[in-house]
């Protein structure tokens, strides 16, 4: 099984970036945490990062006949990118939504996702686990 592993903007500041909500941990760390739980879980990913909408939404295009589904952090895309939500409606892919932070109990902006209109579960909260639980729905469903 192929995972594509999408992160939006600002999660390469990782570790720098409110720590109080984002945690400690670098976007390295965050990369070599997903290797291990897909190894672990005997699947494959690809792991790709981007500030920019339209690189994410290319990438998510690229999914299509490349991976079998993907796992999305799309950051603060989440709750303005229509253009994100389109892409994965349009590859068809079984997608999950993972957030580091609990954005329910965020500012009221944050509640708002397009994303999780195309993707099969949404799991925040549990930082970095939170990747790993998304393959686990992933691998269970696939």
């Amino acid at each position: 099984m192929k995972i594509r592993v999408i992160n939006g903007p600002n999660l390469n500041m990782l570790g720098i970036r409110e720590p109080e909500i984002y945690g400690r941990g670098t976007y390295a760390e965050l990369e070599s945490y997903i290797q291990k739980s897909a190894a672990a879980l005997g699947v494959e990913v690809e792991i790709f990062q981007s500030n920019h909408e339209g690189d994410l939404v290319d990438y998510i295009q690229q999914a299509l006949g490349a991976a079998d589904a993907i796992v999305i952090n799309p950051a603060a895309y989440t709750h303005t990118s229509v253009a994100i939500l389109d892409a994965l409606k349009a590859v068809g892919l079984p997608a999950v939504e993972v957030h580091l932070s609990d954005v329910q109990s965020r500012e009221d902006f944050r509640r708002v996702s397009y994303a999780s209109l195309a993707c099969v579960a949404v799991v925040a909260g549990l930082g970095f686990g939170g990747y790993r639980k998304a393959m686990e729905i992933l691998t269970s469903k696939i």
